[in-house]
């Protein structure tokens, strides 16, 4: 009778080894909860009613179809439960930043994704402020001079 049971408990064993070993073949199997938090980068405030856009990558990093978007509450969190595991492309949209965009590999079934904002770069232009590019003789452009400061009195 002790063989029975010693059989039978090898045969469960080896049904259950061989069911993992069939799900770890390929591409990762699961779903994953994401928790992310969008933050200004110049204060660490959280930055509220930010869209996350969340786009799957196929194979050779391209954007497959689909997607879907969530928006931040008040706090700069945002959640999204079911994700499949694999590669997903994440997108920040919030008045008053620049864009962010970035690739992150699912493969836990919880993650927390911190995002920083940055406010919008100064741009750079070879014209002055009537419009009209400044040039030198020989018709290189010319380096603007800084502002004159009033001196102190």
């Amino acid at each position: 009778m002790k063989s029975i049971y010693a059989f039978v408990a090898a045969f469960a064993v080896t049904l259950t080894l061989g069911a993992a070993a069939q799900n770890n073949k390929g591409a990762p199997q699961g779903l994953a909860n994401l928790h992310f938090n969008v933050l200004k980068d110049d204060n660490g405030k959280p930055v509220r009613n930010a869209s996350v856009v969340l786009h799957p990558v196929g194979k050779g990093g391209k954007q497959s179809r689909g997607g879907y978007q969530i928006k931040t509450d008040n706090e700069g969190k945002a959640e999204s439960e079911g994700v499949p595991y694999g590669k997903l492309r994440v997108q920040v949209l919030a008045q008053g930043f620049q864009t962010f965009g970035g690739d992150f590999d699912i493969n836990q079934p919880s993650m927390n994704i911190d995002i920083r904002l940055k406010r919008p770069q100064s741009q750079v232009t070879i014209y002055d402020q009537g419009g009209k590019e400044t040039r030198t003789d020989d018709g290189s452009p010319q380096q603007a001079s800084p502002p004159q400061q009033a001196p102190p009195k």
